[in-house]
């Protein structure tokens, strides 16, 4: 499997990080600082720098730091002995993306060149919320099988809003209704069909990952679980039959908005049943198994970033985490407001650490200037 590690990290106007320039260790590094000092923030960065997106928010003018009209991460990635520079710039309406100076075909081809996996508080949704975060989970999945799956995401979600404006404003009897519902069948099949096949190839690494850091006894099982019909014609004839209940409630009663990924733990539902240590547990092997299937898929490592470790696992599943990652030699940045917490021993598999600490953006080297940890 080929090395992965962004080595060199420039950030400009990304929330509280006004000017920031880093070098990174390629192995583990920790960086620690109060809560609301910007450790987040610079997770953020990194996540936006390989995939043009943040995992914090769609919407990335929350993004720019207050008083700039536009914000800038660039980084040097190294892969296999070969380095190559990335830049993405957003403000008001754009976002600019560059690899080695040459903007990339697409955002999603962007999105696969540096591949990167993220534990944060709010990725607890994954097993406490609605489907829509695991269907992005499986999105991001299927990307690196099928990049043209992102195109019939966005066509789909199209298509599906153009036919609910008609239905809205025009009636259930509009001429262009059947255009529009055979482009929502078209792209709706081909969603279903590459999310489901990203969870065929989940499933299985998130039951072993599981079974590494759960409760013993406790088994996860994972089904995809799909709401429109898988012929064409009778998917078709499914919307056409729903025009006016989907009318009145605002939206479409079928299709892949409404699949979902069921986690079940020894039969039961995660959601709504499962404690939060198990909650979080699950999550962890969601993201273990991210990790490995995209490993697989691209031949390369991605970079893992861990916010907030050591509140969201206690010391025993943090200690799980690192052993479940033996062997596999990634890029890790975690953040953490206890240091003295992360344990890394000889045979964890995640070498040379490297420490920084954090104050009111500004982030600093152990023993630079602004205080060992």
């Amino acid at each position: 499997m080929r090395p992965l590690a962004i080595r060199s990290l420039s950030v400009r106007a990304v929330r509280n990080l006004a000017s920031l320039d880093l070098e990174l260790g390629p192995g583990l590094n920790v960086v620690a600082g109060e809560n609301g000092q910007g450790k987040t923030n610079l997770l953020e960065a990194v996540y936006l720098l390989a995939t043009s997106r943040s995992f914090r928010t769609a919407k990335l003018a929350e993004v720019v730091q207050a008083g700039h009209e536009a914000a800038s991460v660039r980084g040097t990635i190294e892969e296999e002995g070969d380095a190559r520079e990335q830049s993405v710039g957003f403000g008001t309406g754009a976002r600019v993306v560059r690899v080695d100076g040459k903007r990339p075909p697409t955002l999603a081809a962007y999105a696969v060149r540096t591949p990167t996996v993220v534990f944060h508080p709010g990725a607890v949704t994954l097993s406490t919320g609605g489907g829509s975060e695991r269907r992005r989970l499986l999105d991001r999945v299927a990307l690196y099988r099928t990049p043209g799956s992102l195109g019939d995401v966005e066509a789909y979600g199209k298509a599906l809003r153009a036919r609910q404006r008609v239905l809205e404003t025009r009636g259930d009897r509009a001429p262009d209704l059947e255009e529009w519902e055979t482009m929502v069948v078209r792209h709706g099949l081909a969603v279903s069909a590459s999310r489901e096949e990203a969870a065929g190839r989940l499933t299985p690494a998130a039951v072993q990952a599981f079974a590494r850091i759960g409760a013993p006894g406790l088994a996860l099982s994972a089904t995809y679980a799909r709401s429109a019909p898988r012929g064409e014609d009778d998917y078709r004839a499914s919307l056409a039959s729903s025009r006016v209940r989907d009318r009145a409630r605002g939206s479409a009663g079928v299709g892949p908005h409404r699949d979902d990924l069921v986690l079940s733990l020894a039969g039961t539902p995660v959601r709504g049943r499962a404690s939060q240590g198990q909650h979080r547990a699950v999550v962890l092997a969601l993201e273990l198994a991210e990790i490995d299937v995209v490993s697989e898929l691209r031949d390369v490592r991605p970079i893992l970033l861990l916010d907030d470790v050591s509140s969201e696992l206690d010391r025993a599943r943090t200690a799980a985490l690192f052993a479940a990652l033996r062997d596999t030699h990634l890029q890790v940045l975690l953040t953490t407001t206890r240091p003295e917490l992360i344990e890394i021993d000889a045979s964890s598999g995640v070498e040379g650490r490297r420490d920084f600490t954090v104050v009111e953006g500004q982030v600093r080297p152990v023993g630079s200037g602004l205080g060992a940890v």
